[in-house]
């Protein structure tokens, strides 16, 4: 497992981290098979993990805690989010501060979090949404700084709503955000217009998430594929969306290099990029933690391949499904 500097806070952190939702937010899961890939993928060298209140209310974070305590000899590197007060996803824009993160309810959820952990601090607190026009607001900005200050909480971060990479630009430049987590992959590529290149003058740290389009890019959906009730893919693969997504990841499979596979040309994509500090993808099998964090030491893709990829930038605009 390969490294790299986590922006201004200076964490080593694994090139590939784990994200966390899928443990208990998405249908499939089995209690023993996960926490068989959570351990895997510590011994393998992976240091960073992701989760939020909202993977189900706290039982993700829960399991978070669970295995820092497992690992004392090992340094993990722990993130949560805050949920919004009105719990919607995303913001939508008219969306006010009070409505979403008035100061108690920082607190109160990020005393829940820690609670849940059953740890004394966490490393990085993110809000779960964000709205660019509560940049200077100095309500949320206060009530980072104390908890920061009374060290519950080692950085601040914001998770970018889906597709609006656009929507942070201001924050960043407040200097109360240490880092930003943004949906980056082979279609979403915008992240390289304005965010990327703003982290990297500011020295954010930047956590990419949606690695494999929320399974597009593992090349295992089809246009037929549907999931149990109450599954949030449900949603969010309406035929609307589902159609499409098939066609654009059927038209890459041609340049899969030999030997390789759809979520290794994916991940190694992403990798390419320096402004990236970690990936997150789900990953609730111990055969998808071997081959995800085995993308971290394959190298580098081919140039010729990386070029050929770029055409695959999709252009998308939030919609009502695209939670």
């Amino acid at each position: 497992m390969q490294h790299r500097t986590f922006g201004r806070t200076g964490w080593e952190v694994s090139e590939i981290g784990y994200g966390m939702w899928g443990l208990a937010g998405w249908t499939g899961s089995n209690k023993d098979e996960t926490g068989a890939a959570l351990q895997l993928s510590v011994d393998l060298g992976c240091n960073f993990f992701d989760t939020a209140w909202g993977y189900g209310a706290g039982a993700s974070e829960r399991i978070l805690g669970d295995l820092v305590r497992a690992n004392p000899d090992k340094r993990l590197y722990t993130a949560s989010k805050i949920p919004p007060k009105n719990f919607k996803w995303p913001s939508r824009r008219g969306f006010l501060l009070e409505d979403c993160f008035p100061p108690d309810h920082i607190r109160e959820y990020t005393e829940k979090t820690l609670t849940n952990l059953g740890l004394p601090h966490l490393d990085l607190m993110q809000f779960h949404v964000w709205e660019d026009a509560w940049a200077e607001d100095e309500r949320w900005q206060r009530a980072v700084d104390d908890l920061k200050r009374e060290g519950l909480v080692s950085s601040f971060g914001v998770s970018i709503n889906r597709w609006e990479p656009w929507n942070a630009l201001r924050t960043l430049r407040s200097g109360f955000v240490d880092a930003v987590q943004v949906i980056y992959n082979i279609f979403d590529q915008n992240p390289e217009d304005e965010l990327f290149p703003l982290c990297s003058e500011l020295n954010i740290g930047v956590i990419a998430r949606v690695p494999f389009d929320e399974g597009t890019l593992t090349g295992t959906l089809t246009a037929e594929s549907h999931w149990p009730e109450g599954d949030w893919r449900n949603t969010y693969f309406v035929p609307e969306n589902l159609i499409p997504s098939v066609a654009r990841a059927d038209a890459l499979r041609g340049l899969v290099p030999d030997g390789s596979s759809m979520t290794d040309m994916a991940l190694r994509f992403i990798l390419a990029n320096s402004d990236v500090h970690t990936i997150i993808p789900g990953m609730r099998h111990p055969s998808y933690v071997r081959t995800n964090l085995a993308a971290s030491d394959a190298g580098p893709l081919p140039t010729a391949l990386l070029t050929k990829l770029r055409v695959h930038r999709w252009e998308r605009q939030p919609t009502e499904w695209s939670q």
